[in-house]
């Protein structure tokens, strides 16, 4: 499964984390799924910028080279006979991003083999796939090749429409939860290409391998030499003899067929896969047929490890005592093999990557039914983190090299791996290195061992606002934590911009192992506006540590550490707040906006959707509702009435942008309809046409001019109403480019005695962003039923 991208760009149904954080979060949940349906994954370095209209738009983002070469690459290395595009290569895909990814993949289609514009060198050996589909489950008509995707696997005891609706809802961050469909399920597919069965029509096909040979008789033509065709021959009467032996009450019996298979593979290959290339006769990687052979014998050894492991009931864990190593420590890791099978093991050795071994190295002896255990001491030296982060990315590509070898088997800080002999064969099964814990209510939890530095910090968020050209006092939170074995004693120093104090530049404070502690830092001054940094480092003897990390945790993924300067931006605004500054806010979704509008100075309090019922929202000047919040809660739906009923009687709301739910009647106090696909401004840069200059929303309590649309992060607005009521005035005009004008950006209506706003400007990124003029317009948004009419 190649996927261009890691999900950045989009948007978050289960937390506030946006960017690359929900990329990490999403490559996590592409990772689970993967666990759930056996297959590879592997992404290029595309970053997601964002919902795109046009291939065109796309490659405006993404140098188109250094993205097929990425794509290039993946296909040299896993060397698939078939390729599948999920989508068409046109416009009716609508993404920008969805319709590069099949024009990339008829190109690696097309030009994996070619040496001269790609070398091997650089690339890897050259490939050439077979054949060529893409899905045709949207257009039926177009469809050359029907099959059941329900069949029902007796072994599982569950149907592959089980299994894809289990790995489909590993997505939770896309809402992406589907059911578990049992029963026949066609799906489609449109051959489109293919170099081995031109002549068969392609709706005469039955399989998607018609025309490739799946047995090992299409690798024996590519060897000369007589004894590696013997034993490439010797193999299929052994596979017969595997599956014929396969006993589910007795996996042990097929375990010296499987030793039998791996010797003629070892005796194919020799010590290492690589070799299968030279027993053709020809330089590695020449041709396909080669190619072929090596892969399908790497392939080959790694099944018969994995059987030899579950036939023979072996299992291995390496836990530690603590989840958090600093880098540079020695970790103690306890390595257990249990053998739960019939037959005696010899363990060989314990050896990983990335650690220095101190365990007895003899061969050991475990008896069937009994365990063996060692204690390690290993290395700490690789930061546990996002391998794609390690370098920050040049606009929108990441500059670490997409894993070749598929993020599924990318390995871990700490692992270690146990080499046995069992039989005829020698073995190994690699563990990685956890923190084993009993939770009261969640029982059995293993957290993979992480690295760190040996002292972090963090300071809040990223960036947060400050009112500019005023004295102001703000509580900055430092987030200290240590990885360290030792007790640490740690001097925290803070470097500030002119015009800012703290009540204390330095202080000290002790660290003991796997400590936090929370410092809050008193600050006050006066900035003038922009953009102010405050910096904080953490000094402990002659090291310095200026960097943090958060945890993004989730019970569906694994955690993912996420590192960051030590750095709060601090942007200062030129901004007038509402004579009542004091709102209620609903949480929407991937909404960060609440924490935004409370360092500008309002008094914000937070209502969930199950409390709207018994708050006494006539007490605020405005109740203000995040992105996708309606379509996030079924009970915000049915409270609706009450969040309506409260702007008629002389509130103010302001509604943050929603999907089509929004069209629902009684949703908002008027009807608007939606297009589909929905209009949206995905140019952040596109102009902006005031409609009513003299709105009090674009005038009081801030004079809201062009350059307050400067600077804009990612889009201008997104599910843009098409149609509205009569009673909804339009404020903002704005369009992507050869796109009509769309008036749906921003739009007020009067609705009994009070003032009701609708906006589907990308409120929710401009405000975290730190974005002066967003911040001044939701200010003007928010006393919209405060502000007097503006004069000519």
């Amino acid at each position: 499964y190649l996927s261009l991208t890691r999900g950045d760009g989009g948007q978050n149904l289960i937390g506030n984390e946006l960017g690359e954080a929900l990329g990490a979060i999403r490559t996590e949940e592409l990772l689970a799924a993967r666990r759930v349906d056996g297959g590879h994954q592997f992404f290029t370095r595309a970053y997601d910028f964002g919902f795109s209209k046009t291939a065109d738009e796309t490659y405006l983002h993404w140098p188109k080279d250094s993205i097929l070469n990425d794509v290039v690459r993946v296909v040299r290395e896993f060397r698939p006979h078939v390729i599948v595009a999920v989508f068409s290569g046109t416009p009716r895909d609508g993404h920008g991003h969805h319709q590069v990814s099949a024009l990339l993949a008829r190109e690696a289609y097309e030009l994996s083999g070619d040496t001269v514009r790609f070398p091997v060198p650089r690339f890897g050996a050259p490939w050439t796939a077979r054949k060529y589909y893409r899905t045709s489950r949207f257009t039926p008509a177009d469809a050359t090749l029907k099959f059941d995707v329900g069949e029902f696997n007796p072994l599982l005891g569950r149907g592959y429409g089980e299994l894809s609706g289990e790995s489909r809802s590993q997505h939770k961050s896309q809402g992406f939860g589907v059911l578990q469909r049992r029963g026949e399920s066609i799906d489609m597919l449109r051959r489109e290409a293919t170099r081995v069965n031109e002549a068969t029509p392609p709706a005469s096909e039955t399989s998607l391998f018609d025309g490739v040979d799946t047995s090992f008789a299409r690798l024996r033509q590519n060897v000369t030499d007589a004894r590696q065709r013997a034993l490439l021959e010797a193999m299929p009467p052994v596979f017969a003899k595997l599956r014929s032996s396969l006993d589910l009450f007795n996996p042990t019996a097929s375990t010296s067929w499987l030793d039998s298979l791996a010797a003629l593979a070892r005796g194919l290959c020799g010590a290492t896969a690589d070799a299968c290339a030279e027993a053709a006769g020809t330089q590695r990687g020449s041709t396909n047929g080669d190619n072929d052979l090596e892969m399908s014998m790497r392939v080959l050894r790694e099944r018969i490890g994995r059987a030899r492991e579950l036939a023979s009931g072996l299992a291995v864990e390496a836990v530690v005592n603590r989840s958090t190593y600093a880098a540079g420590d020695s970790v103690l890791v306890t390595v257990t093999l249990y053998n739960r099978g019939a037959l005696a093991v010899d363990v060989v050795s314990v050896s990983g990557p990335m650690v220095r071994l101190s365990a007895p190295q003899a061969a050991t002896r475990v008896a069937a039914g009994k365990s063996w255990s060692t204690t390690l001491t290993v290395q700490a030296t690789r930061l546990t983190a996002p391998y794609w982060l390690a370098a920050p990315r040049t606009s929108d590509i990441f500059t670490t090299a997409a894993d070749v070898e598929g993020d599924d088997r990318h390995a871990p800080s700490l692992a270690a791996t146990v080499n046995f002999k069992s039989g005829a064969g020698t073995f190994a099964i690699t563990a990685p290195v956890t923190y084993r814990y009993a939770d009261p209510v969640k029982g059995d939890l293993q957290r993979p061992a992480a690295v760190a530095p040996a002292v972090t910090l963090t300071l809040g968020s990223r960036a947060e606002y400050a009112p500019a050209n005023r004295s102001f006092t703000r509580t900055m939170r430092v987030t200290l934590r240590s990885a360290a074995r030792d007790t640490q004693t740690v001097r925290l120093a803070l470097t500030l911009p002119s015009g800012l104090a703290a009540d204390s530049a330095e202080r000290t404070l002790t660290l003991a192992p796997g400590a936090q502690r929370v410092v809050d830092v008193a600050l006050r001054g006066r900035l003038a506006p922009g953009r102010h940094d405050v910096k904080a480092a953490a000094i402990v003897g002659s090291a310095r540590f200026e960097t943090g990390y958060t945890a993004v945790e989730y019970d569906h993924i694994r955690p993912q550490y996420l590192y960051r300067p030590a750095t709060l931006a601090l942007d200062a605004v030129d901004i007038t707040l509402p004579s009542r500054a004091n709102i209620a806010y609903v949480p929407g979704v991937g909404d960060n906006v609440a924490p935004a509008l409370a360092q500008l100075g309002f008094s914000v309090t937070i209502v969930e959707p199950e409390k709207i019922a018994s708050t006494k929202l006539d007490d605020f000047a405005a109740v203000v509702i995040g992105p996708r919040a309606f379509e996030a809660s079924a009970v915000l739906l049915a409270q609706a009435p009450l969040i309506n009923a409260y702007a008629a009687r002389g509130g103010t709301v302001v509604t943050q942008y929603g999907q089509f739910e929004m069209a629902r009647p009684g949703v908002l106090p008027f009807p608007i309809t939606h297009s589909r696909p929905a209009a949206r401004v995905t140019i952040e840069e596109a102009p902006i046409t005031v409609l009513d200059a003299k709105s009090p929303l674009l005038n009081v309590p801030n004079k809201i001019v062009a350059s307050d649309f400067a600077g804009w992060v990612q889009e201008r607005a997104l599910y843009m109403p098409s149609t509205f009521d009569a009673n909804w005035t339009p404020l903002l005009e704005m369009n992507d480019p050869n796109e009509p004008a769309n008036k749906g950006g921003l739009l007020v209506a009067k609705t009994g005695k009070g003032t009701y706003v609708y906006t589907t400007l990308s409120l929710f990124r401009q405000l975290p962003a730190g974005n002066p003029g967003a911040a001044r317009l939701f200010a003007n948004l928010i006393a919209a039923g405060q502000a007097p009419k503006v004069t000519p």
